[in-house]
């Protein structure tokens, strides 16, 4: 039924007409009483009259099935089994899937028909291939089954009514009704209620006769569409607060594509390192090359060039006191684009520029910097692979640093996020020496899972950059993801980062305080 012009109009005329019929029997099915009215229109009207106490309704609410066009097609001419046996009992020595074809006039009807025809064995099939009718007489109880639907939208079997919904040959709608009775203060006529009470009431002295209509202390406001915070982003602002409070200074991390020089290089990644494989890095096809190391800012004095050779020279010959990797180092390989892989190549950036700061003893400040922002792989999308995710960096440098106080500064930092008890296992990464990875016991799973990585920077590393050689650096990182993923209770990455996000579990997803239950 087309949707009524004017809402307001129908129901207030339909109220009269509800209060008219009830005055007559009770209680009413609006069914029965007004099937052509909308659900949209009764309701507004039972609504309308129930906040008067002059009515009172039940929902009632019940499931029709209707014919899809292939069932009121069988409804016509007989199911495609019952179709196929019949032509095959006219053709007395058989037809061919060909001739089949051309009698009935469709071939849908044939493929679906014959195999349902042989299972019902009113049919078999000819030492020379053709089809036959074997049965003298069929009952046709697919067409049967349908017509009942089509005259009391439903059938007495569920299980029957599952099956022609599962063969796309009839559909499910759910239907609401009402069933009305009379109310406390029912009448013929809708009495007019006043909403406010006014200057001209009180002066007049209406006010003592008029009715007014009561206060909804129940409804609900309308819903405020406001903006939301996605979970990433709280968990993200309460690391950024554990930073900012242990004295780090947050890096620059705009630069999604960097050269392989900052991104590998620099950190001391070998050319032939498989981490640089197409299969593990997004390459950058336009432009597919990178300019040269240079100053970003006037501010910025450092010789790059003299840099660039000191990398060439650890990775080709080795250097300050390493043997390097002893293979032909490539510039253009190192000036190849990429989607940055790690937040490690800012890293090395700012350890490069703190090179060139000068303290009161003439030797580079010490520093904390920290970064959390979006890293590429090219990994394999799955529950808990991404192919960009978020990575949290923190970074230290510092004079006299020991491996012992890594430790422990990952004790008071990891404690601060609710994770106590930390087991340490040593590891491996090209640009820290020694490396080790973090582990931490989860409560909720019942085991040590693992929360970052960790490692002190190699020597040749920093000395190629400028800094000092009695200047450690501290670095360490985790994935933004996993402990959002673990403080929400997401087992699916999917359902935290993408397309398959929930809006309304953005919307009221609380607020998260790391270190607390």
């Amino acid at each position: 039924m087309a949707p009524p012009t004017n809402t307001t109009a129908s129901s207030e005329d339909l109220a009269t007409d509800i209060l008219a019929a009830l005055d007559k029997s009770q209680p009413l099915l609006s069914s029965d009483a007004f099937p052509s009215a909308t659900f949209v229109d009764l309701k507004a009207a039972l609504d309308r009259l129930a906040s008067r106490e002059m009515v009172r309704y039940d929902t009632i609410e019940r499931q029709e099935a209707l014919l899809e066009p292939e069932a009121e097609q069988i409804v016509a001419n007989g199911s495609h089994e019952a179709r196929v046996f019949e032509a095959l009992r006219k053709a007395v020595e058989g037809l061919s899937v060909k001739e089949l074809e051309e009698a009935i006039g469709d071939k849908n009807v044939v493929k679906i028909g014959q195999g349902k025809a042989f299972k019902e064995k009113w049919i078999s099939k000819t030492k020379d291939g053709k089809f036959t009718a074997v049965a003298d007489k069929i009952n046709d109880t697919t067409q049967e089954q349908i017509k009942t639907v089509q005259q009391t939208k439903t059938h007495p079997d569920p299980k029957i009514l599952a099956d022609l919904k599962k063969r796309k040959l009839i559909r499910t709608q759910n239907i609401f009704s009402f069933k009305i009775h009379k109310g406390p203060k029912f009448a013929l006529k809708i009495p007019e209620e006043a909403t406010d009470l006014t200057a001209d009431m009180i002066a007049s002295g209406a006010w003592k006769t008029a009715t007014f209509k009561p206060y909804n202390f129940k409804a609900l406001g309308a819903t405020q569409n406001g903006g939301a915070l996605h979970p990433l982003n709280k968990v993200r602002q309460e690391l950024r607060n554990i930073f900012f409070e242990m004295g780090f200074e947050e890096m620059p991390t705009d630069k999604f594509v960097e050269s392989g020089f900052w991104n590998f290089d620099a950190l001391f990644v070998p050319q032939q390192h498989p981490a640089r494989d197409l299969q593990d890095t997004f390459y950058i096809s336009d432009p597919k090359a990178a300019d040269f190391p240079r100053a970003d800012s006037p501010d910025d004095t450092k010789d790059y060039q003299a840099y660039w050779g000191n990398v060439k020279a650890v990775h080709q010959d080795g250097k300050y006191g390493s043997i390097g990797y002893r293979y032909p180092w490539s510039g253009d390989e190192s000036l190849r684009l990429v989607l940055r892989t790690h937040t490690t190549a800012i890293s090395a950036n700012m350890l490069h520029k703190l090179a060139a700061t000068k303290g009161p003893d003439g030797r580079p400040l010490p520093a904390r910097y920290f970064s959390i922002d979006r890293v590429f792989r090219n990994e394999t999308v799955d529950a808990t692979h991404l192919a960009e995710f978020h990575q949290v960096e923190g970074v230290i440098a510092d004079y006299g640093l020991t491996l012992g106080g890594l430790m422990e500064f990952m004790e008071i930092f990891f404690g601060k996020m609710g994770l106590h008890d930390l087991q340490f296992k040593p590891a491996y990464n090209p640009y820290t020496e020694p490396s080790m990875e973090i582990f931490a016991y989860h409560k909720g799973l019942g085991k040590l899972v693992e929360i970052g990585n960790s490692g002190m920077f190699r020597a040749e590393m920093l000395e190629s950059m400028g800094l000092p050689k009695d200047m450690r650096v501290f670095g360490w990182g985790l994935s933004l993801e996993r402990p959002t993923m673990i403080k929400y209770g997401i087992s699916n990455i999917r359902e935290l980062l993408g397309h398959k996000v929930d809006l309304e579990f953005v919307q009221g997803s609380p607020a998260v305080l790391l270190g607390q239950e």
